[in-house]
């Protein structure tokens, strides 16, 4: 028979395994890989990566330590597992099924797409198609619900149209981008409806942390969204295209973070990278950004 304090001491270790459960916390990124393919072509010079290329990628995806990745850029599995090793299970935008040939270019692809930490349960939800012609081959949205806590987290890895990063003009970037904005913002609705936490993460092409931004007003109009890289600072550098023996700075950020207000944020920032490296190495033109959820 267990004495009152053995009791007592059980009962402790239950409620402590409890609460730390209860207080798990996963971390994330997001992080555009800029032509990542096993194939590279003459076409894109980006896209030629050697093992060492792989490797210093690797090494700062390992210093991320992240739990779940949403990537940008990426042109197959093989690649990828380079930069991420096996840990991870990946879900692939669903363009680049067989079934979606329509969707796709001959040489490159840039798919969006999630990782998840085996270990970490997930459900491989329709992609989010940001583009409402029916001839374009970009812009879906990888879509992942991770069952990781009591209620599932609605993810969506997002790149979206450039060329249209500050005031609105009537082109034809900014038309597309603004569209794409309003996709994203009845899906964040379908959520907030059904009483569903979210998160889009990824290359956004657009600085929405700018006051009074028209495209975090189309994106966030008639939700409670909240923008997590609101005052995140810009630190990234790259190689400079125009000058590839001299660094550039961003000024403003372009990869973003936005959630539903139920969750709590923290850490998020850009992980940058060694100026030595940005010569050494083929890396990215985005940093990632790291960021956890609770």
């Amino acid at each position: 028979m267990l004495t009152a304090k053995t009791r007592l001491l059980i009962l402790t270790l239950a409620l402590f395994s409890l609460n730390t459960l209860a207080n798990d916390k996963l971390s994330y990124a997001t992080w555009n890989l800029e032509w990542l393919t096993s194939q590279p072509s003459d076409k894109f010079p980006a896209s030629q990566r050697s093992k060492k290329d792989f490797d210093a990628l690797n090494r700062y995806f390992v210093t991320l330590n992240s739990d779940v990745l949403a990537f940008q850029e990426v042109a197959d599995l093989d690649a990828l597992r380079k930069v991420i090793g096996d840990s991870y299970t990946i879900y692939l935008s669903q363009r680049s099924l067989e079934s979606n040939q329509r969707y796709q270019f001959t040489d490159i692809n840039q798919y969006t797409g999630v990782a998840i930490k085996h270990g970490i349960k997930a459900a491989n939800m329709p992609d989010l198609k940001l583009d409402n012609d029916a001839n374009s081959k970009l812009r879906f949205a990888t879509y992942v619900v991770i069952n990781a806590d009591a209620q599932p987290l609605h993810l969506l890895s997002v790149h979206l149209k450039a060329r249209c990063s500050g005031a609105y003009k009537d082109g034809r970037a900014c038309r597309t981008l603004k569209r794409q904005s309003q996709a994203i913002n009845h899906w964040i609705k379908q959520r907030e409806d059904s009483g569903e936490v979210y998160v889009i993460a990824g290359d956004f092409n657009h600085n929405l942390a700018y006051g009074g931004d028209w495209m975090w007003q189309d994106l966030s109009e008639g939700t409670t969204a909240q923008l997590a890289t609101s005052t995140t600072p810009a630190l990234c550098k790259v190689r400079s295209r125009n000058q590839p023996d001299k660094t550039h700075q961003f000024r403003s950020l372009i990869d973003h973070v936005v959630t539903s207000k139920q969750l709590e944020v923290s850490e998020v920032k850009q992980q940058v990278y060694q100026v030595d490296d940005l010569f050494k190495y083929q890396l990215s033109d985005h940093c990632p950004m790291q960021f956890t959820l609770y």
